[in-house]
């Protein structure tokens, strides 16, 4: 009889592509994932995975394996969501894997409200890129997703998948203060040819969005600085290192040496929660879209 915690285990590893990756979205560390596997080799008297480098592969036999371990872990969450739907409350784990600036200035009082409403709930937040998170739903490996997407680049959603808005996150370009565009009500984007970008690296969605925002202006971005993190991206425009469009979901107060203005049109990103078909009526989602949307208009206002 295969266990299915190690089966879990190996299916992590195949989606993430590391044991690292895997154990933080498992809420595991590494040497207990590979534990995991390590016994599940000695249960089917088969290699799983092989050293590469620094890291590991999963074997041919091990692929074959993890998806298997995709349809039987489907089967689980059915059971376990006729249960859920039976009882009418809320219970059981929820994975929840949700983009940075919503994973600090959302979830907090998200999961602040579930914990106090639903103490039967075992809510766990995953920080993850918006695209990366969609497809985990997609894949079974998280409940539920908290994604952005902006208006010139709508997220698809793979099937199976089904999804509800949360609300629009407002946008501001930010300048340092003796900028020349500081004392200004709104600027347009055919302004900004010349100026120096900070940015989230390439592959993010705010950065595509910048890219193609701007070459849709006729000229070519000049990205000088790149970070993940929005806090990074404020510190250097105060420093006088260039301009950025930071959305205002999760950036906190602004340093007095760094000045906000009105891009026209503003730019808008859209929330999503997203779940999978199967899950739909899975008490523990409803309720956490529905406290998701409940919350929505008191955080975006106090940004």
């Amino acid at each position: 009889m295969l266990d299915l915690g190690r089966l879990r285990a190996l299916h992590a590893v195949a989606v993430h592509g590391s044991v690292a990756a895997a154990a933080a979205a498992l809420g595991f560390s590494p040497s207990a994932v590979s534990q995991q596997i390590a016994k599940l080799e000695r249960e089917t008297r088969t290699i799983l995975l092989e050293r590469r480098g620094r890291g590991v592969r999963l074997t041919d036999e091990a692929h074959r394996l993890a998806a298997t371990a995709e349809q039987l872990l489907a089967l689980v969450e059915q059971a376990e969501v006729r249960l859920e739907e039976r009882r009418g409350l809320p219970s059981g784990r929820l994975s929840i894997g949700c983009f940075a600036s919503a994973s600090r200035g959302l979830m907090p009082r998200v999961l602040a409200e579930l914990a106090t409403r639903h103490p039967e709930l075992d809510a766990r937040l995953t920080e993850v890129d918006p695209h990366i998170s969609v497809e985990l739903v997609g894949r079974g490996v998280i409940d539920l997703a908290v994604a952005h997407d902006w208006d010139i680049a709508p997220m698809p959603t793979p099937p199976g998948v089904e999804q509800a808005v949360i609300g629009d996150d407002l946008c501001d370009l930010l300048v340092p203060r003796d900028h020349p565009m500081a004392g200004r009500a709104s600027v347009r984007r055919e302004e900004l040819a010349g100026e120096r970008w900070i940015t989230q690296p390439p592959g993010t969605v705010c950065h595509d969005w910048l890219m193609q925002t701007l070459r849709a202006t006729g000229y070519e971005p000049h990205i000088v600085h790149q970070a993940e993190e929005n806090h990074t991206q404020v510190a250097l425009v105060a420093a006088g290192l260039g301009i950025a469009l930071v959305p205002r979901l999760g950036r906190g107060p602004l340093p007095p040496e760094v000045t906000p203005v009105r891009l026209d049109p503003m730019p808008t990103r859209r929330l999503h929660a997203l779940w999978r078909t199967g899950a739909a009526r899975r008490p523990a989602i409803t309720e956490t879209v529905r406290t998701l949307q409940e919350l929505w208009p008191a955080v975006s206002a106090a940004t």
